[in-house]
């Protein structure tokens, strides 16, 4: 059994068991070795499989206690991403475009909804050279001040940065340019300065 197909037989497993025994948030599932005895796979493809499904916010791990379901049925979304992204290798690929799909939908929310201010204390920041890539961008998805927008891109964020894809170095000048275009309030220059840092650049009809 492939490990895809062990993440999918999991999956499956633990909503079965939740709509046969009734499970709530906070119900404990079984562990390792059950879970292991039941896919007749091997303890280590357990163990990655449920690590994924942890990073998904599907479940929890409590040290001495074992693994508990965190809010799975009332997630849906979650449920449905965690579900699509562990198929195949395309599907890992489009959560790289679904990041960036993201994260220019939260800009156009930032246009509207922040002020100069915190966007120049942003800039002042990345001049020092004290933000990286996820912390510049969480940064701005605060200023969307959009919940959903915020669980969904850090879900994903975490879940790229588990695909061990090669590391890219952001020039800083990208990021000011970014930020310039916000303080502007200038959609275009904003997205196209998006696009640049991301290089999107042969998206722009789709994007």
């Amino acid at each position: 059994m492939t490990n895809t197909k062990v993440y999918l037989e999991i999956v499956k497993q633990l909503r079965e068991m939740i709509s046969a025994d009734n499970l709530q948030s906070g119900d404990k599932i079984p562990s390792e070795r059950e879970l292991s005895e039941r896919l007749n796979v091997g303890r280590s493809s357990v163990r990655e499989a449920l690590r994924a499904l942890e990073l998904l916010g599907l479940i929890e791990t409590r040290r001495g206690e074992g693994t508990y379901i965190r809010d799975f049925r009332g997630n849906q979304l979650v449920q449905l991403l965690g579900t699509f992204i562990l198929q195949d290798e395309k599907a890992k690929l489009d959560v790289i475009e679904t990041k960036n799909l993201i994260e220019m939908d939260f800009l156009r929310l930032v246009l509207n909804r922040t002020d100069e201010k915190r966007l120049l204390r942003v800039k002042s920041l990345v001049e020092a050279g004290q933000l990286n890539d996820d912390q510049f961008f969480f940064q701005l998805v605060e200023m969307a001040d959009n919940y959903l927008f915020s669980r969904i891109w850090l879900i994903l964020k975490d879940y790229y940065n588990s695909l061990n894809l090669e590391k890219v170095e952001y020039n800083s000048k990208s990021y000011l340019l970014l930020l310039d275009a916000l303080v502007e309030k200038d959609e275009i220059k904003t997205l196209t300065a998006y696009r640049q840092l991301r290089n999107l650049s042969i998206f722009t009809d789709k994007y």
